[in-house]
């Protein structure tokens, strides 16, 4: 089945009220976890992707970050995530997103990125590669860290506050190890991986909406995708694993060996 030509689609209507909202909406912080942040784009831009799949394709489940699970028995479950950097997004900042992706029981078969603010669309669907805005790209062909940017997106665990400080000793290998680091924290990280800007993005703190899009974008642009210690991601029964913690470190192929051995030591 053809899924991007209905990603493209939801995608360019959802960037639509993201403009129209940049930069006149502000935050509200979620009760009990202070990195989180809700704007009414959030519930505006959910409502639209959540009408417009319950239109096209009325039987599958759907996972939306603000909406929660809506389970209608099937093999077939998109995740949504209408802004991805919201804390961004609510200050004025450029680099967030809108995410859509599909899961096929426990495998990401579709998915598309949104970057409003840039006119950008990012689709794939399985073994068809990833386009942006309709041009196939691939990641970056790069086989040295030394020579590549890394994204690392990072949260502060105020909760459990060595956790932040173990998790600064990997961050400190890795910025000793690659050109630099950028971190949008946001999808915008994600998409310069799928272009080829960016070698590689990791994070440890994510939900299932954070990961599903951007992981068959930038496996079938020819990357990798894996958890934080490289293992395959676990999607079985998704509906049930909204509250669950993701890591995930994704790349090109050589440079995900490389982070992989950074974080292994």
């Amino acid at each position: 089945m053809n899924y991007s030509s209905f990603i493209t689609k939801v995608l360019e209507e959802a960037s639509h009220i993201a403009n129209e909202k940049f930069g006149k909406v502000t935050g509200t912080v979620k009760a009990g976890d202070n990195n989180q942040v809700l704007t009414e784009a959030d519930l505006a831009i959910g409502k639209l992707i959540i009408e417009q799949i319950k239109k096209e394709y009325p039987d599958y489940n759907i996972i939306d970050e603000e909406a929660g699970v809506i389970d209608n028995g099937s093999e077939f479950t998109w995740v949504v995530d209408p802004i991805d950097g919201t804390s961004n997004f609510a200050n004025g900042i450029v680099t967030y997103g809108i995410m859509i992706g599909l899961l096929q029981r426990a495998t990401s078969i579709a998915g598309g990125i949104a970057l409003p603010y840039f006119k950008q669309i990012y689709t794939a669907e399985k073994g068809k590669g990833t386009f942006c805005n309709e041009e196939k790209i691939t990641v970056s062909s790069e086989e040295k860290l030394t020579n590549a940017l890394i994204a690392y997106g990072i949260d502060g665990h105020p909760e459990n506050t060595s956790l932040t400080y173990e998790e600064l000793k990997v961050v400190g290998e890795i910025i000793l190890h690659c050109r630099n680091l950028r971190s949008s924290n946001s999808t915008f990280d994600a998409a310069m991986v799928i272009e080829g800007k960016y070698g590689g993005i990791l994070n440890k703190t994510s939900k299932i909406w954070d990961i599903v899009a951007p992981q068959i974008l930038i496996e079938e642009a020819g990357g990798i995708f894996t958890d934080f210690f490289g293992k395959p991601i676990d999607y079985s029964d998704p509906l049930t694993k909204i509250t669950n913690n993701f890591a995930f470190c994704a790349a090109s192929p050589e440079i995900h060996k490389q982070l992989q051995e950074i974080i292994h030591q």
